[in-house]
């Protein structure tokens, strides 16, 4: 049998793919590669969605808003609730979050948004996709604040922060995705050697950061297995070990079934 990996954030539903995206899902079906491709807005999100319902199992969809797009469209609770739950192909709420870095203005109403999803994810009952950029201890002091009022489940997408906030992270019941950079930055090696690698999810974020050997190249989901190899690395792993964990991870966060 093959080796099933599980990119846990595409964007196969971006410009980008719009021409070829059945071509690369059908070449992730045939390396046995399931995937989630995650909204930036509400044009994407739908996008996704759509794409996601072609398929009986192995491509799946996550709404929201990013919080670098929210100047260009205004968050409209209802929309989004409606389009998730019009689809039994919508496992996650996102990606949304903070991010000081393509947006330093605005950031109490990047929190605002954000508030709106955890409550959109809630009444759904779907976990969150969050994206963090220079952001993650106003990120931590907001989610600390609401874990009260909701039950944290949900995966930080893209994680670049330190050890004691990806334990933090932990703590607060959410995984740390992790995409291209580990292949050419050392920076996160040992975050990635001490953190329960149940803890873990593996991401492309294509069409961005194809990792090594492809950098600088498309991005596209059959390239997480180069994620997954470097984690096996790391950790002193076979790549199996890594290949099917990981796996274990997105089916029983994103509660899909094989």
């Amino acid at each position: 049998m093959k080796i099933m990996f599980f990119d846990s954030h595409a964007h196969l539903n971006f410009k980008p793919f719009q021409k070829d995206y059945h071509r690369i899902i059908e070449r992730c079906f045939e390396n046995n590669i399931w995937l989630i491709n995650a909204g930036s807005q509400y044009e994407t999100s739908q996008r996704a969605v759509e794409i996601a319902n072609e398929y009986e199992k192995g491509a799946w969809a996550a709404v929201g808003l990013h919080p670098a797009d929210i100047e260009k469209e205004v968050f409209n609770y209802q929309r989004y609730l409606t389009l998730a739950k019009n689809s039994n192909k919508v496992a996650a709420i996102g990606e949304t979050g903070l991010d000081y870095f393509h947006n330093k203005k605005n950031k109490d109403r990047q929190k605002e948004i954000l508030l709106k999803h955890l409550e959109l994810a809630q009444e759904i009952k779907k976990p969150i996709i969050i994206h963090c950029r220079e952001a993650h201890e106003d990120l931590l002091k907001l989610l600390a604040s609401q874990s009260s009022n909701y039950k944290l489940q949900g995966v930080i997408h893209c994680f670049t922060g330190d050890h004691q906030q990806a334990n933090r992270y932990l703590e607060l019941g959410l995984l740390l995705g992790f995409t291209g950079i580990i292949t050419y930055s050392s920076a996160y090696d040992e975050i990635i050697k001490n953190l329960p690698l149940e803890k873990i999810l593996i991401e492309t974020d294509c069409p961005y950061l194809a990792p090594a050997p492809h950098r600088g190249q498309r991005n596209e989901p059959i390239y997480v297995k180069h994620i997954a190899r470097k984690i096996a690395e790391i950790r002193n792993l076979s790549l199996e070990e890594v290949a099917k964990q990981t796996s274990d991870n997105a089916l029983n966060l994103f509660q899909i079934l094989l």
